[in-house]
């Protein structure tokens, strides 16, 4: 047995021997025997831990060839195929679409990074990286977030699901030594081409993995439920949204704000408007699309995939980050959209404790200043990544056990479930008086806690000095936030035993507001019990715990009000008036322990991770002039015929209690 075949031996069995639907502690997994043997158990990891060896070893072990692949149309999409130089055997097809360049270019050029973790490299794969249409150096028109032609009438219709059936028409039929399957996967961008090929797909196309898949950019990325995701957007559009009109090699340069502080940099440009005027200048086609569709129109609606996944044939492992700043909508709403279109495939979710691609480009210990215990990033892709590629390409193995693998980012464990959300039972937790968070149904017949919101100074998103927007912002301490004045903060006492919220949260606020408009932030937090000091002798310096006291976002989420109750229809605040607003907090799978408390905050401000809401009733915020920004007095009621909640989906017996 060769040392390849010892690794990847090694990697399917630790996949195999873990028992579905149970907590795994890293400390308590079972440990397996080594099928190659005891004096081979040591086998080495593939290169991986420096970019250069990975360069190295393609180098040495893979031919690579770059070709112009015609699609129905007539484009030519330029692709690069990294094949082994083992012609002992054929190989499946690892296909990765990108709009973010499949360099280095040149066929004596190899990259640092390929396949979806450096495992694959030893396991053999032929590797396939393409620029899509519209970018680098492929041909045609780049259209973002493509919209998909359910009906096509000729070859001039075109999307990304033809364009992929295309490209794996092409390998099939030119690439030696293939076995006829092909694996199509994709991180973020690329996980949404991955999600938007598996529709109508090619008969090779056996394996599909959306990773951070965009879904729909009006709950993706740049909106969240019509909220606008200031430097995120804008930091991305101002390079990534530059025309190309010819195939180029390079990349745009970045957007230089002049500082790195992020907070003053937006605050100083006023109204969102003025970032038309005196930064981009009417030059980032995408971003002028954007001002002149505030609401989710047929401009957006037309780019949700989620209503096409109804024609996927492929085996499906949808993967995302429980922590992800960017694309937490996408894999939640994909999986379950394939799940229920699509019954007799195979489809799984893969949620860990990572922020945006951090299973594939982090090890997974910690994000931020949290520490989960293990290497998270690694279990997955040697128990369910690998497994899941080579028994659905190479007919190796069995492919993962159970419908649904998340991390429990509170107890620090995975845990698999036969379906997602799990059964659960719903634990109501309702503001109280003085602030408090309880399971009592207020009783009063009125009560509210106000707080004003000043345009002017908005509460920060983060400690963090930054340009834009770091992606530990979503497991930061909350004490910043907690302390100012125009963050209400609920709490529950320490609680009396481990509480488990496994599913979608929502919070249903009764809000009401002295002004016509207002953004709602509801933060879903877990407080850690209090440091406890140490020094050696009497004169020592005591030194505490960072995490004592700590206030652990777990989840976080903004709806702009005028959108409460349509995204396409917005509406004002009639002043005075307490309304509704539903806030969806999406899926979470953590462990409140015993001790920890169990903290709601609630705020209008969130700046500048969402741009500044007027709190004036405007036509197009984007449009909105300096004298629409005016402070307001929001409230939020808590008496019995409007009694401020959240809902959680709680395993066990804490959901009767």
């Amino acid at each position: 047995m060769s040392v390849a075949q010892r690794a990847l031996a090694v990697a399917l069995a630790l996949a195999a021997c873990r028992p579905a639907y149970t907590v795994q502690t890293p400390a308590s997994a079972p440990v397996c025997a080594d099928p190659a043997g005891p004096a081979e158990a040591a086998a080495p990891a593939p290169p991986a831990s420096k970019s250069e060896d990975v360069a190295a070893y393609l180098a040495a072990h893979y031919t690579k060839r770059e070709v112009r692949i015609p699609m129905r149309d007539g484009v030519h999409l330029h692709t690069a195929i990294y094949t082994p130089r083992d012609t002992s055997k054929t190989w499946p097809i690892l296909l990765k679409r990108t709009p973010y360049s499949c360099s280095p270019y040149g066929e004596d050029k190899f990259p640092n990074r390929i396949g979806p973790s450096p495992i694959f490299l030893r396991a053999g794969y032929i590797f396939v990286d393409q620029d899509v249409r519209g970018a680098f150096m492929s041909e045609g028109e780049f259209v973002n977030v493509t919209p998909h032609l359910a009906q096509k009438s000729g070859p001039k219709d075109v999307d990304q699901s033809t364009d992929t059936y295309d490209t794996i028409a092409w390998l099939i039929a030119n690439t030696p030594g293939n076995n006829g399957k092909v694996g199509l996967y994709g991180i973020s961008y690329p996980g949404f081409y991955a999600a938007a090929g598996m529709i109508d797909a090619h008969p090779a196309l056996a394996a599909v993995s959306p990773q951070a898949p965009i879904a729909d950019w009006w709950y993706d990325d740049f909106h969240h439920h019509g909220a606008f995701f200031l430097p995120h957007t804008f930091n991305f559009f101002a390079a990534f949204g530059k025309p190309r009109p010819q195939p180029t090699r390079e990349w745009n340069r970045r957007f230089d704000h002049g500082t790195g502080d992020g907070y003053q940099f937006f605050l100083d440009v006023g109204p969102l408007k003025n970032l038309q005027e005196r930064h981009l200048h009417g030059e980032i086609a995408f971003w002028n699309e954007m001002l002149e569709h505030p609401n989710r129109d047929e401009f957006w609606q037309k780019r949700d995939l989620l209503p096409h996944l109804r024609k996927v044939a492929p085996a499906v492992m949808v993967v995302g980050g429980l922590f992800d700043a960017e694309d937490l909508y996408g894999p939640l709403s994909i999986y379950h959209t394939v799940e229920r279109e699509n019954p007799g495939v195979f489809n799984i979710l893969v949620m860990g404790p990572w922020g945006h691609g951090g299973w594939s480009r982090t090890e997974g210990e910690r994000l931020g200043d949290i520490a989960f215990g293990a290497k998270t990033s690694l279990e997955y892709q040697q128990r369910l990544e690998l497994p899941f590629f080579e028994h659905f390409l190479k007919g190796v193995g069995a492919p993962p056990s159970g419908e649904a693998h998340l991390f429990d980012t509170g107890a620090h464990a995975w845990q698999a479930f036969p379906a997602w959300p799990p059964p659960a039972g719903t634990k109501d937790m309702y503001f109280g008086e003085g602030r408090t968070l309880s399971a009592d149904v207020p009783k009063a017949r009125s009560g509210f806690d106000a707080f004003d919101s000043d345009p002017a100074r908005p509460v920060p998103f983060t400690q963090e000095i930054a340009a834009g927007m770091p992606k530990e912002y979503m497991t930061e301490d909350q004490r910043f936030a907690a302390r100012r004045p125009d963050v209400l903060v609920y709490e529950t006492p320490p609680l009396a035993e481990d509480l488990t919220v496994a599913g979608p949260v929502e919070a249903e606020l009764w809000v009401s507001t002295t002004g016509t408009d207002a953004d709602w932030i509801v933060k879903l937090i877990d407080v850690l019990p209090p440091a406890t000091g140490a020094g050696k002798g009497e004169r020592d310096e005591v030194k505490y715990d960072k995490l004592g006291g700590y206030q652990m976002m777990v989840r976080s989420e903004v709806v702009r009000g005028r959108f409460r109750d349509s995204a396409d229809k917005p509406a004002p605040f009639v002043p005075g008036k307490v309304t509704r607003v539903r806030v969806p907090l999406l899926d979470v799978l953590h462990t409140f322990k015993k001790g920890h408390r169990l903290m709601i905050q609630v705020q209008s401000t969130w700046f500048p991770l969402v741009d500044r809401n007027p709190q004036t009733f405007v036509s197009n915020i984007f449009k909105a002039d300096a004298k629409d920004f005016k402070r307001a007095t929001h409230k939020v009621h808590r008496a019995a015929a409007h009694a401020s909640r959240v809902r959680l989906p709680v395993l066990g017996t804490a959901a009767a209690k």
